[in-house]
């Protein structure tokens, strides 16, 4: 005789009790969350945070970063990083952590996912120029746009726009920090530091940007791994392959000291962010909040090791010549295109077009703008500006 199955369905009940039962103290529940701007009924088979997960996949500007520079023009090369693979590499690293610190990996998660969705084309340097475009009309960052992204400028529902996420959703965007990335305060998220799993997000970009920017560098022949000898992240794994594996070819072996490199930084930032909770006695999702620093982060001495492999990676990789250059050209398409659509913003999409009223013209042109694929940047430079450059338009930057 067989036992009759009875399948029982994990319904959103069932996953906040999971939640409540298995979640450390101080994680953010979805059954404790702030909600959403606009009310919604709850969905009987998904979490608050899963939502707010599967909204930011399905939007459009989800989908746009497959198209965004990372650090080498998009398109380039087929292997080569873009917005929206780091996106899901930022995603991946950040429920690792969540799992290990017994977190609420949906939201880190659904932060991972959404935290470039206000990127502009042609990575930091575009985002430098519209900034600049900006200056004396609110200037422009990506993480504030990433909000207005999830908050105004997508249109998808019937009873709002947006994406209408969960303010600890929301948050963590607007509070999203890092070496490179440091937002200005924002209205309406005042306390000290987002909750810990949006501080999980913020340390996962990090690993995730310079770890696989490394492994890019490196694959396109401006990094030499002769020159990373004195990086000691670098070193230390490469002598852990070099003990196991005497015989890998060159590739393969790269592709491994990565990974191990990679594994280093998560298992240091799993470590010590679980010493630093521990020492603060936070009790509660607010208590992390009011803490004066963030509890999630590297030890000191992979802290310093990090910094180190960071103004490596500036001075070889985000400053060399061949990188800038190619940059240099692909924001003068911006400036041009932006100066013609300020004087004609007939031209701009009609959805941004209909703002001109409520926020202005070059606010309205800057969300344009800004959320233009590398693409459709250079399709529509020489489409409205007459002028054609036959290297960016085919995506190539020249690599040795």
């Amino acid at each position: 005789m067989f036992a009759t199955f009875h399948a029982v369905l994990t319904t959103r009940a069932e996953q906040e009790r999971i939640e409540r039962e298995t979640l450390a103290p101080y994680a953010q529940k979805s059954f404790e969350s702030r909600g959403r701007v606009h009310p919604e009924s709850r969905h009987d088979l998904r979490s608050e945070y899963a939502r707010d997960r599967d909204r930011v996949i399905h939007s459009r500007a989800f989908r746009r970063l497959e198209y965004k520079t990372q650090v080498f023009l998009n398109g380039t090369g087929d292997h080569l990083r873009t917005r929206l693979t780091h996106s899901i590499e930022v995603a991946a690293i950040a429920r690792s952590i969540a799992r290990a610190l017994r977190l609420n990996e949906d939201l880190a998660e659904a932060i991972a996912l959404a935290h470039d969705l206000g990127h502009s084309p042609c990575g930091h340097s575009g985002e430098r120029t519209l900034n600049t475009l900006m200056s004396e009309h609110g200037g422009f960052e990506h993480n504030k746009q990433s909000l207005r992204v999830v908050e105004e400028l997508e249109k998808k529902y019937p009873e709002f726009d947006g994406l209408n996420l969960t303010y600890e959703a929301r948050e963590g965007l607007a509070k999203h920090v890092t070496s490179y990335d440091k937002p200005a305060q924002t209205i309406g998220f005042e306390v000290n530091n987002p909750a810990l799993e949006a501080q999980i997000a913020n340390v996962a970009d990090e690993i995730a940007y310079y770890s696989h920017d490394l492994d890019d560098g490196l694959e396109e022949g401006l990094l030499d791994e002769k020159a990373l000898a004195h990086i000691a992240v670098w070193q230390e794994a490469n002598e852990q392959i070099a003990r196991r594996y005497t015989q890998l070819d060159p590739a393969r072996r790269c592709y491994y000291v990565i990974r191990c490199l990679i594994n280093s930084q998560v298992e240091d930032v799993i470590h010590h962010s679980n010493h630093l909770v521990e020492q603060s006695g936070v009790r509660g999702a607010d208590g992390a909040r009011r803490c004066p620093l963030p509890l999630i982060a590297y030890g000191p001495v992979m802290q310093k090791r990090t910094l180190v492999l960071r103004d490596y990676l500036y001075q070889n990789l985000y400053d060399n010549p061949t990188v800038q250059s190619v940059n240099r050209r692909a924001c003068a398409l911006i400036e041009e295109l932006f100066a013609a659509l300020v004087t004609n913003p007939r031209l701009i999409g009609s959805q941004s077009r209909a703002r001109i009223e409520k926020i202005g013209v070059h606010r309205a042109v800057c969300d344009y703008v800004s959320g233009m694929t590398d693409r459709y940047l250079i399709e529509e430079h020489e489409r409205i500006c007459g002028r054609r450059d036959d290297d960016l338009r085919l995506f190539k930057a020249r690599l040795p």
